[in-house]
């Protein structure tokens, strides 16, 4: 079924909250001006804050296909935007050789049918529904910095010119959110085709509001807990931040184990799903855990006694 485009900042806020992403004002309205002006959205943050999520709600939430390009080291034009499917053309040489019209084959065999599209190329294709689809370019940063320039042509035009055949252009732009996490500067020149937004790590009240709509089974006690935890943990000098994703799998993880409230016991065992680095998880476990969520306890404590 088609969804129509939000109207303004607030009909954005409503959709994003459809998909169940609690989001701010301001990058609803990032959201709301990519959409509406037609131009890439370019989410930078630390990683697990939520920004390839944000493709995944507009496409589930506007019911758009999802085209994902995941980058990496060594990524290239043929992984990311088409090859010739030269098993097929040989075929078809061989074929026209038999049949004696292999002089008239050297155009026929740098045909589209013989295209073999990948992400970028996809994107540019319509749905049945005659809508773009939502292309999400994630983790730019690992990607070469020759692909970064190879991007600006799609990015200003939405057109892929291909050698042998010419220029595909989208009949109509499709919405791009591209993510980075910062490994690396990305340049100027495809910063200026998009709209910037920081995700940043969330507050206590949003951070809880996320855990009751991603873990909805945690107790509300726990949650308190597990979020002022968290929260302390980003306040200190470790190598890694927990992000927003490991959050929630530290609560469904606590659920799994019929936690009801955060001991530095219980902590010490499940750190490793909140921390991935050994160095942090040193730093914390034994007395600092102990010492982190006596405060958080007192702090809750603190504050029921005030409202």
């Amino acid at each position: 079924m088609k969804q129509d485009m939000p109207g303004n900042v607030d009909e954005t806020l409503e959709l994003i909250a459809s998909g169940k992403y609690i989001a701010d004002r301001s990058l609803a309205t990032a959201v709301y001006l990519s959409l509406s002006l037609k131009r890439p959205l370019f989410l930078e943050g630390e990683a697990g804050v939520g920004k390839t999520e944000i493709a995944k709600v507009l496409s589930e939430t506007l019911d758009r296909p999802l085209v994902r390009l995941q980058c990496y080291e060594g990524l290239d034009i043929s992984s990311a935007v088409y090859e010739w499917n030269y098993s097929r053309q040989m075929i078809e040489i061989r074929m026209a050789e038999a049949a004696g019209q292999s002089g008239g084959m050297k155009n026929d065999i740098f045909d589209r049918r013989f295209l073999i599209k990948r992400p970028l190329l996809q994107a540019l294709e319509l749905n049945e529904n005659g809508e773009p689809p939502v292309l999400l370019i994630d983790e730019l940063d690992r990607a070469d910095e020759p692909f970064e320039a190879y991007l600006l042509e799609i990015l200003a035009d939405y057109q892929i010119t291909i050698p042998e055949i010419g220029s595909i252009k989208a009949a109509k732009p499709p919405i791009v959110v591209i993510t980075s996490n910062r490994t690396r500067e990305i340049h100027d020149a495809l910063k200026r085709r998009c709209f910037y937004y920081w995700v940043d790590y969330p507050d206590v009240q949003r951070e809880l509001q996320i855990l009751t709509i991603k873990a909805p089974d945690t107790p509300e006690a726990l949650s308190r807990q597990i979020v002022g935890f968290v929260q302390k943990l980003r306040q200190m000098d470790l190598f890694k931040y927990p992000g927003v994703a490991e959050t929630i799998d530290w609560a469904q993880a606590l659920n799994q184990l019929d936690t009801l409230s955060l001991d530095p016991e219980t902590i010490n065992n499940t750190l490793g799903t909140l921390l991935k680095y050994q160095d942090d998880i040193l730093k914390i476990q034994g007395s600092e855990a102990g010492r982190l969520i006596a405060e958080v306890q007192s702090e809750i404590n603190t504050g029921s006694a005030t409202h």
